[in-house]
């Protein structure tokens, strides 16, 4: 099998799996929470070294990350800690991942906005969108089927100028574009363990200083009363070390991979193969490739795809011969035979 599905998730790095290998055996199995005695004491040091590594990975500081089970909880978190029946409008875009789409509609009261036909955000669309009831606008980084960037900054600089928080939804981003929340100027920020090569099952939410979340779970009250559940330290310890070896390596991999997409495109053009490129070919990640093939049928395309894991849309929302809500938000007809393919 040749994978190209890496968007979807990444298998596990070697050099993660032998951090987290001590915690399957042995003694390293306290309960992070157990403050009594130094089984317990011992997991929460572990705990607390992966939560400054994960913070120094995105520029925060470690008392603003809370440990979750992965983005969509800290996506969720975000909209339900947040909305309120004082303040209960919020603002998305058609492009988010499913679940923040899916947060926002079942709060009730949300303003989806559309991109232009490369998947780009206009940020005076957000300016137009503000009520004096929004709470919170949550866009993503960079977008996980089209690999768009999203100008975060600049529609950061809206929300503060309107007083409204600004999530983001980085779990794409983390390990493929440099990542500094003071510069983003983002008061919330989700991540995900298992995009960078590190465990499933984990990730965290940003929550700058001064911002006030209620909680999603109720229980013990851990990670400072927001996400009750004890937490795994192996999980914690994967995902940071994921975060660490994500830094050191982004630009040798983003290196490589402009220069095997600049080759693949390449080898199609050289066949006369009608392809064009879905999303912006400026703003986006380097190794993200989603392709629309015209005429061609997409079922009929994935099926005698043999031994090449590739996807046709979003592992949360997409499945094969269904035109998914990303490409439909940038224009695609889905009357229209056609395949695309993300890589």
């Amino acid at each position: 099998m040749i994978y190209l599905d890496y968007q979807a998730t990444t298998p596990l790095d070697p050099r993660v799996a032998k951090v987290m290998q001590p915690f399957l055996n042995g003694n390293n199995f306290g309960n992070p929470h157990s403050s009594d005695h130094e089984f317990g004491r011992n997991a929460a040091q572990t705990v607390e070294k992966s939560r400054r590594k994960v913070a120094n990975s995105i520029g925060a500081r470690a008392s603003d990350i809370v440990f979750t089970s992965g983005a969509t909880e800290a996506n969720n978190t975000a909209f339900k800690g947040i909305l309120s029946p004082e303040k209960p409008h919020c603002i998305t875009v058609a492009t988010e991942h499913a679940c923040v789409l899916a947060a926002a509609q079942n709060s009730g009261n949300c303003t989806i906005l559309p991109v232009d036909k490369e998947g780009m955000l206009d940020p005076e669309l957000v300016q137009q969108a503000i009520r004096p009831e929004t709470a919170l606008v949550s866009v993503m980084l960079v977008n996980n089927e089209i690999g768009v960037i999203q100008p975060i900054a600049e529609i950061a600089e809206i929300c503060r100028s309107n007083g409204v928080l600004l999530h983001c939804d980085a779990a794409q981003a983390l390990g493929r574009v440099p990542i500094r929340v003071a510069e983003l100027g983002v008061d919330l920020l989700s991540v995900s363990g298992h995009k960078i090569y590190g465990p499933k099952g984990i990730g965290a939410l940003y929550i700058r200083r001064g911002v006030t979340l209620r909680p999603l779970l109720d229980g013990g009250g851990q990670e400072r009363g927001l996400r009750s559940g004890t937490l795994a330290p192996m999980l914690c310890a994967g995902f940071a070390e994921a975060t660490m070896l994500a830094e050191q390596s982004h630009d040798d991999d983003q290196k490589n991979a402009r220069k095997l997409i600049k080759r693949f495109l390449q080898l199609l053009d050289g066949a006369n193969i009608d392809y064009t490129i879905n999303g912006s070919t400026r703003h986006r990640i380097a190794d993200n490739l989603n392709l629309h093939f015209p005429n061609i049928d997409q079922g009929t395309f994935m099926r005698n795809l043999r031994g090449i894991a590739v996807s046709s849309a979003s592992a949360c929302s997409g499945s094969a011969g269904k035109t998914s809500h990303v490409l439909r938000a940038l224009g695609h007809d889905p009357g229209i035979q056609a395949s695309n393919i993300r890589l």
